[in-house]
């Protein structure tokens, strides 16, 4: 998802001015899996909510808002997951600084062999601006988060580990005209890192594209035990109005295994954005 709606957010600044596993399976679906997840949250940047962490180095203006509610079905080996609603909301509090929050809630199988339903993985975050892109073209950006795990990925812990942990990305971003280039790097606290980057591309006023790789990793140094996820991702997103758009994504792992949540994901939603003018 964070793939398709980088698009998303760089539409917005142009048309607004013009349990784990499951008893039985084999997969491992997003909400039981401690890997950092790239389609976790809504849309990124200044479209909508930081927290997909494959993210561009821009942030929404001071005092703009922007709420996300969206959709999310993952589809495994064996096993499948849908997430909704997916509630992401960010805010513009300087010229540099954004914070934000996504909370998602898993629906649960009927049977109880599936994943666990309720409040998934959650994140709390700030995005500071370190170089702005003026004149240059170039921006980056730091995005601290605090994770705070949902049921199932807490079942997957060692026992006495805690559900929340912190997580510091570092995202580059470099506009050319209508494309732009973006990477983002970090690690969280309990040993996972990861890396990606992709590119996005503003079709039309309205219209934009976007597609990203990204990898996820960590290692038990006591039992070396590693876990490995590697995922494409794709979308695009639609401004309705100036201020109300419409993304859809398509994600698929790759070398990846089944216990580290190999599968395709798809999503969708809308994105309402409030500028501050709208609020006086």
């Amino acid at each position: 998802m964070a793939s398709a709606v980088l698009a998303l957010a760089f539409s917005f600044p142009v048309y607004a001015q013009g349990n784990g596993k499951g008893k039985g399976h084999q997969s491992s679906p997003p909400s039981s899996n401690a890997l950092p997840n790239p389609t976790a949250g809504g849309p990124t940047t200044s479209g909508a909510s930081p927290f997909g962490w494959v993210d561009d180095a821009s942030i929404l203006g001071p005092g703009t808002m922007a709420l996300t509610v969206s959709a999310m079905r993952w589809a495994g080996t064996d096993l499948s997951e849908v997430d909704f609603p997916i509630v992401d909301l960010s805010v513009g509090l300087a010229p540099r600084v954004q914070l934000g929050a996504s909370i998602p809630r898993i629906v649960g199988s009927a049977d109880g062999t599936g994943p666990v339903g309720g409040i998934g993985t959650s994140y709390i975050s700030g995005k500071y601006v370190v170089l702005t892109g003026i004149p240059s073209g170039v921006k980056l950006a730091v995005a601290p988060m605090i994770q705070i795990l949902g049921s199932g990925a807490t079942q997957a812990l060692p026992p006495g580990e805690g559900k929340t942990q912190f997580g510091l990305p570092v995202s580059l971003e470099i506009s050319r005209g209508p494309a732009r280039l973006f990477a983002s790097t970090g690690f969280f606290s309990r040993g996972a890192w990861f890396a990606g980057g992709g590119t996005s591309a503003q079709v039309s006023p309205r219209l934009g594209m976007s597609m990203s790789f990204s990898r996820a990793w960590a290692n038990d140094g006591v039992s070396g035990f590693s876990r490995d996820r590697r995922e494409l991702s794709g979308g695009a997103s639609y401004f309705v109005r100036p201020h109300l758009a419409v993304f859809g994504s398509l994600g698929r792992t790759i070398a990846t295994s089944d216990a580290n949540g190999a599968g395709t994901t798809v999503s969708g939603g809308m994105t309402f954005v409030v500028e501050p003018s709208a609020i006086k």
